[in-house]
């Protein structure tokens, strides 16, 4: 395939300015970037005048349910999500039935992966076998078939002793940690943010320390094994001050993530028992909202990741209480981020491409994609003016249960590009 895209804009992490120009793309490489460049015979041209050429996004933190949970969704079906959204690299969570918490079950994955998704797909492992906290799972058969990121996602590692030794073993092998936080005694039935809103609903809150105190232990843990620590999705302003006040200390690896959907929501949002503004960590408020948006505009934040989590429509039909935490958002985080943020002039593309794009690669310990001469081809092509109305048809995901579902929003993913295929074209 050689394809020359003429007049369009190039983003990139490293400045806030689009460059304008043409990228002529062959056998899966970028051949030239500039202006005026000339088609070779037989290439295909695409006037991309207005729209924005940036690197494919890189999402890790998501939850593909297979092998266990098929119904909710298969590698295959997230997969295509991703693509449907601009994204062309996942990382997928442990907490499957059964937990990838061996050498086997990461085969058996990576497998399903390789023959049914048309992109990257790489796993966590969990840190304990079954995700219970006591034992350890199987790190090294893990980290011995590529795997870097240890979790018990969905679950805290109660007992801190068995992290610590954890952290001490693996740590020698270049392995990593991410938490998922949350004290489960405190978090109690985990249906929304203690406060104003859940008085209102008459449900029982969780309070945001019981995040917070986890988040401390988990750092002050990965502090004393040497260990780097990764923390998802943060949820509240003190937990991003937290982690801030850590890395102003140097002498502790963490990094941390941001989802989009505790960036724009609240729990205000959940009005009528809305269950698909329930999740885990719940929304929580404006003050919080504001505090991460500056917190990930600061840079405390290392990475945006949806924390793609999808169920049934059965399952979120039932009551607030009884329905399951999650809503999904590979095919919705790209454009949402544009028409929240992007667009009102919040942050700019260059914050989009570094923190959903290369700094999770290279959280991964993978290359960094980039639109420039001699590199990989693995790029999205964003039309700012059009717009995406995300119906049940559009969606590729199993599951829609998201609190855009039916919204029309500025900005739409016209081609993804992943070597000498296209993935998607609209």
């Amino acid at each position: 395939m050689t394809l020359l895209i003429t007049h369009t804009r190039i983003a990139s992490e490293n400045s806030p300015d689009l460059v304008s120009g043409d990228a002529l793309i062959a056998d899966g490489v970028i051949q030239q970037i500039g202006e005026n460049l000339t088609a070779p015979a037989g290439a295909r041209v695409i006037d991309a005048r207005g729209r924005i050429l940036m690197p494919g996004m890189f999402d890790a933190h998501v939850h593909f349910r297979e092998p266990g949970f098929e119904a909710k969704e298969t590698i295959a079906s997230g997969s295509e999500a991703a693509i449907n959204g601009g994204i062309t690299g996942v990382v997928m969570m442990p907490n499957t039935r059964p937990a990838i918490d061996s050498a086997t079950v990461v085969a058996n994955v990576l497998d399903i992966a390789k023959r049914t998704a048309r992109i990257p797909v790489y796993t966590s492992g969990c840190v304990t076998k079954d995700r219970h906290g006591k034992e350890l799972a199987g790190i090294d058969g893990m980290r011995g078939l590529g795997v870097k990121m240890l979790t018990d996602d969905g679950d805290t590692t109660g007992d801190a002793a068995v992290l610590l030794r954890a952290m001490q073993y693996a740590t020698e092998f270049g392995l990593f940690f991410a938490s998922h936080c949350e004290v489960p005694e405190l978090a109690g039935p985990r249906a929304l943010n203690e406060g104003a809103m859940s008085y209102r609903l008459g449900i029982k809150g969780s309070p945001a320390c019981a995040e917070e105190i986890i988040i401390d232990r988990d750092i002050r843990l990965a502090h004393a094994a040497g260990a780097h620590i990764h923390i998802q999705h943060v949820s509240s302003k003190l937990g991003m001050e937290t982690i801030r006040w850590w890395k102003s200390r140097g002498d502790v690896k963490v990094t941390a993530e941001v989802s989009p959907h505790h960036l724009l929501f609240t729990d205000e949002h959940i009005g009528d028992y809305d269950t698909n503004y329930k999740m885990n960590p719940p929304l929580r408020t404006q003050a919080d909202c504001d505090g991460l948006l500056q917190g990930l505009i600061e840079g405390v934040f290392d990475l945006i990741a949806t924390d793609h989590a999808p169920h049934t429509p059965f399952e979120k039909s039932q009551d607030f209480i009884s329905a399951p935490n999650g809503i999904t958002g590979l095919d919705t985080a790209l454009v949402s981020l544009y028409h929240h943020f992007v667009e009102p002039g919040k942050f700019g593309w260059d914050l989009v491409v570094k923190r959903y794009s290369a700094e999770p690669r290279r959280l991964m310990g993978l290359p960094v994609v980039s639109i420039e001469v001699g590199q990989k081809v693995e790029c999205v092509l964003f039309d700012p003016e059009a717009e995406t109305t995300f119906t049940k048809e559009f969606m590729k995901s199993k599951s829609q249960n998201t609190p855009f579902i039916d919204q029309t929003l500025k900005g739409r993913v016209d081609l993804v590009i992943l070597g000498t295929e296209i993935l998607l074209e609209r």
